[in-house]
C-alpha cells in the first residue's frame, strides 16, 4: 500500500485524516441505523408483526448472523471488480432501500397484522398471525438492510485504512489510531442509536424509528461522497478467490514434482510484467505442499497467461496467508457467543431488576448503552495514553502487536462472564431474601449492578474487534484487503449462529439449567461460569494459534512509473 517518494505533491496531498473524517461519519450513521434495530427488532417481531417468543427470538438471531456474515459476499465484490468507495455506495444504496421498506411496511396497517397487544380481550378474535405476503416484505427489508450493513462492514474499515501509506513512519502511527477512531465513531453511532432511536421506536412508533434509520443511511451516502476527491481508491485485481483456487489446483496437479530448496528457481513475475502490483510476498516455509504451484517445468513455459498451469510465489503466499488466519478467527469465535448470550440473558435480567434513575425508567433495549459508554471512555485513553507509551517501550508503531490485543480482549472476555456469575448469584439471593423467587415485581437490586459485566466485556471488544480488523487488514495481500477484513466480521456472524445451540446443548446435557421462564429458579450463574472456564480453555487455544502464525513478509520492488496504491478518481 506504500506510495513512491517521487508521487507528485497533488497526488500526495490525498489521504489523511482528511479522507478519514468521512469514513467515520459514515460508520458513525450507519452503525446508529444498524445497532439501534439489533438490540430491538425482536420487539418489534414480537409486538407489531405478532411473531412468537421463540420466532421473534429466532428472526433476530438469523438477521445478525448473516448481516455479519454476508461482509465476505461485499468483500470479494469490492477486492474483484468494484473500489472500496463504489462499493460502500452501492451497499449503503441496498441498506437505504431496505430501511424504506421496512419504515413504509410499519407506517401502513394493511401492510402488518393488527398488534395483538392493542386488542382489548373481547377482540383476540382479530388477533392474527402475519400473512406471507407480509413476511416476505419484512424479509425483504430486513435482509436488504444485512446485505447493506454486510458490504460496507467490508469495504469501509479498507477505504480508511487506505487513507494511510504503511511504508512511511508518520502515517503507519496514523493508521494504528485510524483503527481506534473507526471504533470510536461506531460507538458514538450505537450509544445514539441505543438511546434515542430505541426510544423513538418505544414511545413515537416504530415508523418514526425506520425513517430516522433511512434519514441516517441516507447522510451516510452523502458523507462518504463528499470525500470522494480526497480518497487514495484501490483498482480490483480479481477475484481473490479464484486465484487461491487455481494455487490448489495447480498444486494438486504437480504433486509429485519436487520443491526446489532455492526460491529464485520459483516462479515470480518480472519487474516490467507487475503493472499496477507490486507487492511481492516472500516465500515462507509453512504449508509448503502449496509451493509446487509455483514449480516451472520446462513444458509449462513461463506465461503468467497460464495460472491454471503456472502460480506465482506472491500468489501461493496469498494463499497461506488466508490458511494462516483460518485458526485464529476460530479461536475468537466463541468470545462473541458469550457476547450474544451477554446480550440476551442480561436484558432478560434487568426485566427482573430495579431500572428506575430517578422518576426515569431504563429501557431493556437500551442496557447496551452501558459497555457503549465504557468503550467511549477507553477508546480515547487507549489511543492517546496507552500506545504512546507503549509504542516508546516496544518501537512497534501500534503500541502493542495485533495478535496481542486480541488476546488481552479474550482474556477480559472471560472475566467478564465470570463476573457476570457472581452478579446473578447476587440477584438470586436478593430474591430469596426478599421472598420474591416467584414474585413478577422488581427486585430491589439496582440494574446498574449489570454494568460491571458489560463495562468489562466492553474493553474486551474494544481490544478484540479492532485488534481483528487491523490485523486482518494488515495481513491480507493488497489484492484481498477488503476480503481480509469481512473474514474479521465472521467470527461475529458464527459467535450469534452457535449462542442458540450452546444454550440448547447445555439445557440438555445440565437437565435445564436455563429450561424455566423463572429466572429465579434457572441457574444462570452457573452457565455464565461455564462460559468462563470454556473462555480460558479458548484462549489457550488461542495462544497456540497465535504462537503457530508467521507474519507475512513483503518485498517492495517499485517502479518508476508506478505505485503501489493507485491514485484513480471513481
Amino acid at each position: 500500500m506504500g506510495i513512491c517518494r517521487n508521487m507528485p505533491r497533488q497526488q500526495r496531498r490525498l489521504g489523511g485524516n482528511r479522507a478519514a473524517l468521512f469514513v467515520y461519519a459514515m460508520e458513525g450513521l450507519e452503525s446508529m441505523a444498524f445497532v439501534s434495530n439489533a438490540v430491538s427488532l425482536v420487539t418489534y417481531f414480537f409486538g407489531y408483526m405478532n411473531f412468537g417468543i421463540t420466532k421473534s427470538a429466532t428472526t433476530l438471531t438469523n438477521f445478525l448472523g448473516t448481516a455479519f456474515l454476508l461482509p465476505l459476499f461485499g468483500g470479494i465484490i469490492s477486492d474483484a471488480y468494484l473500489s472500496r468507495f463504489k462499493t460502500c455506495v452501492l451497499f449503503a444504496c441496498m441498506e437505504l432501500l431496505g430501511f424504506g421498506i421496512l419504515a413504509v411496511q410499519a407506517k401502513s396497517q394493511k401492510l402488518r397484522p393488527i398488534p395483538c397487544k392493542d386488542l382489548a380481550v373481547t377482540q383476540m378474535s382479530e388477533c392474527k398471525v402475519a400473512t406471507g405476503g407480509q413476511i416476505a416484505m419484512l424479509y425483504s427489508g430486513l435482509y436488504l438492510v444485512a446485505l447493506g450493513t454486510g458490504g460496507i462492514k467490508a469495504a469501509l474499515p479498507a477505504l480508511g485504512a487506505d487513507q494511510f501509506d504503511e511504508k512511511d513512519p508518520k502515517e503507519a502511527s496514523q493508521l494504528s489510531s485510524f483503527f481506534n477512531w473507526f471504533l470510536f465513531s461506531l460507538t458514538i453511532g450505537s450509544i445514539i442509536g441505543v438511546t434515542f432511536i430505541v426510544w423513538i421506536g418505544a414511545n413515537q412508533g416504530w415508523d418514526w424509528s425506520f425513517i430516522i434509520c433511512t434519514i441516517a443511511i441516507l447522510f451516510s451516502i452523502l458523507f462518504i461522497c463528499m470525500g470522494n476527491s480526497l480518497y487514495r481508491n484501490n483498482v480490483p485485481k480479481g477475484s481473490p478467490l479464484l486465484r487461491i483456487l487455481q494455487v490448489f489446483v495447480v498444486a494438486f496437479r504437480n504433486r509429485k514434482v519436487q520443491i526446489p530448496d532455492n526460491t529464485d528457481e520459483l516462479h515470480e513475475i518480472h519487474e516490467k510484467q507487475r503493472g499496477d502490483n507490486v507487492e511481492i510476498l516472500k516465500r515462507t516455509g509453512q504449508f509448503r505442499f502449496l509451493d509446487r504451484a509455483a514449480v516451472v517445468e520446462s513444458s509449462t513455459g513461463t506465461s503468467t497467461s497460464e495460472h491454471w498451469r503456472l502460480c506465482t510465489v506472491t500468489q501461493v503466499e496469498e494463499t497461506k496467508i488466508l490458511i494462516r488466519m483460518l485458526p485464529i478467527i476460530l479461536s475468537t469465535i466463541f468470545m462473541n457467543t458469550c457476547l450474544a448470550q451477554l446480550q440476551t440473558f442480561t436484558v432478560q435480567q434487568s426485566t427482573t431488576m430495579n431500572a428506575k434513575i430517578g422518576g426515569f425508567k431504563v429501557p431493556g433495549a437500551s442496557l447496551p448503552v452501558i459497555p457503549l459508554l465504557f468503550m467511549f471512555i477507553l477508546i480515547p485513553l487507549y489511543d492517546r495514553v496507552f500506545v504512546p507509551v507503549a509504542r516508546r517501550i516496544t518501537g512497534i508503531p501500534t503500541g502493542i502487536r495485533h495478535l496481542q490485543r486480541i488476546g488481552i480482549g479474550l482474556v477480559l472476555s472471560a472475566a467478564s462472564m465470570a463476573v457476570a456469575g457472581f452478579v446473578e448469584t447476587r440477584r438470586k439471593s436478593v430474591a430469596i431474601e426478599h421472598n420474591m423467587v416467584d414474585s413478577t415485581e422488581a427486585l430491589p437490586m439496582s440494574v446498574f449492578w449489570l454494568g460491571f459485566q458489560y463495562g468489562i466485556f466492553g474493553a474486551a471488544d474494544m481490544f478484540s474487534l479492532i485488534g481483528l480488523l487491523e490485523f486482518f487488514y494488515a495481513e491480507s495481500s493488497a489484492g484481498m484487503k477488503s476480503l481480509g477484513t469481512a473474514i474479521s466480521w465472521c467470527s461475529v456472524a458464527f459467535g450469534y449462529f452457535t449462542s442458540t445451540v450452546v444454550v440448547e446443548v447445555v439445557n440438555k446435557v445440565s437437565g435445564g439449567w436455563l429450561a424455566s421462564n423463572n429466572l429465579n429458579r434457572d441457574k444462570l450463574n452457573y452457565f455464565y461460569w461455564m462460559l468462563s472456564v470454556i473462555s480460558v480453555v479458548n484462549f489457550g487455544f488461542y495462544l497456540l494459534c497465535a504462537s503457530w502464525y508467521t507474519y507475512k513478509t513483503v518485498e517492495v520492488q517499485q517502479d518508476d512509473s508506478k505505485d503501489n496504491v493507485d491514485i484513480t478518481k471513481v
